[in-house]
């Protein structure tokens, strides 16, 4: 699962037009990892001239459109939320962010100290929560916080069913899925044919 989730990152930033690495292909099982092996992916866009960070912490597509370089952690837990008890349980998590970690990464770039960016699965639904989630990553070094949701929409909006992406088998697989319909725009209502058949039922019924 892990190289999925790996997959899925690269794609959205190769599509934003960042050059990517991935620099440690190997576990450390048994042992403690050393900075250079906290690092998921190194990004770098060779068009942005000026970096700069976003303020706050929820970023989509857009707000990449600033940032220059990055360390970009992958945490893929898809079966719940990425909130306070899971870092807490598993501090590891966030050590690509630490300074350690993120001074290997800009001196593999050749360049000063990249932004630190989590991709995650969701955020906690509750206010609250969710708050002190982005408050406590932000103390820990995290710049910016991606969701996949966020990432998949933006391929799947991106991806045209007249092109054969056979170079990505993620993109051909969304293309596929967004050919037969099994995929829909996000502004679109999935599920409005079927609601509309019901309404139009009703006075029939009545």
């Amino acid at each position: 699962m892990s190289a999925v989730n790996d997959f899925i990152a690269r794609e959205f930033f190769e599509s934003l037009g960042y050059f990517v690495s991935q620099p440690c292909k190997h576990t450390a099982p048994g042992r403690h990892k050393k900075a250079e092996e906290e690092l998921d992916l190194l990004v770098l866009h060779p068009l942005v001239a000026d970096h700069c960070v976003p303020e706050h912490l929820v970023w989509t597509a857009a707000d990449l459109r600033t940032v220059k370089r990055a360390v970009v952690g992958i945490r893929g837990w898809h079966a719940e939320r990425f909130s306070l008890t899971k870092f807490a349980q598993t501090p590891e998590v966030l050590r690509f962010a630490e300074r350690a970690a993120r001074t290997a990464a800009a001196a593999r770039m050749g360049s000063a100290m990249p932004a630190a960016i989590l991709c995650v699965p969701e955020l906690p639904a509750s206010g609250e929560l969710k708050e002190k989630t982005l408050r406590a990553l932000k103390e820990r070094g995290v710049d910016g916080v991606l969701s996949f949701r966020t990432m998949l929409t933006e391929l799947m909006a991106r991806v045209r069913t007249n092109c054969n992406y056979e170079k990505s088998d993620l993109l051909q697989a969304l293309r596929i899925l967004k050919r037969y319909g099994l995929l829909r725009e996000p502004q679109m209502e999935l599920f409005a044919p079927r609601a509309r058949r019901r309404k139009a039922a009703s006075p029939a019924s009545a």
